[in-house]
């Protein structure tokens, strides 16, 4: 390959390293708000089955409360734990198909820079690294891509 077709083929890399990361970011902070959720439905269904069941409870609407049986709140906290954990189910699944994809990536990487060493002598050369997942280290002539680190790029 041409150094210029290395080059756009790294762009095009670097460009889908940084979308499946985003991605994957998104993922995971969904599935804490959605644990966070579970949570909170778990504490509040605790307390209220502690209640005797002709406790009436109140339900906050706006700067209002209305007056429910103990069973319309509780119905209620049950329905958003299930809900939560079928949300976290499926964000689970969603997280490791992104995870495969960039895996995938990592490996396209990997083989790019394997095909010009030149290449990664560039990147090596640069005074920080464009990937959060690596580090770039110089052994005299020798550049070794680490996968799995901080982003950080030594001379």
């Amino acid at each position: 390959m041409s150094d210029d077709a290395n080059r756009a083929a790294f762009l095009e890399v670097q460009a889908r390293v940084i979308e499946t990361t985003a991605k994957l970011k998104q993922v995971q902070n969904q599935m804490r708000a959605e644990e966070t959720d579970k949570k909170r439905a778990y504490l509040t269904l605790e307390e209220l089955r502690s209640l005797p069941d002709n406790t009436n409870t109140y339900k906050s609407v706006g700067r209002t409360f209305i007056l429910e049986p103990k069973l319309v709140p509780v119905n209620e906290q049950e329905r958003k734990l299930k809900d939560s954990e079928a949300a976290i189910s499926s964000l689970q699944t969603s997280e490791e198909y992104v995870e495969k994809q960039l895996t995938d990536v990592e490996i396209n990487l990997r083989e790019l820079l394997q095909q010009d060493p030149g290449l990664a002598h560039q990147l090596v050369a640069m005074s920080y690294c464009v990937f959060p997942f690596c580090t770039f280290i110089s052994l005299s002539h020798v550049c070794v891509v680490k996968f799995g680190a901080k982003a950080s790029a030594t001379q």
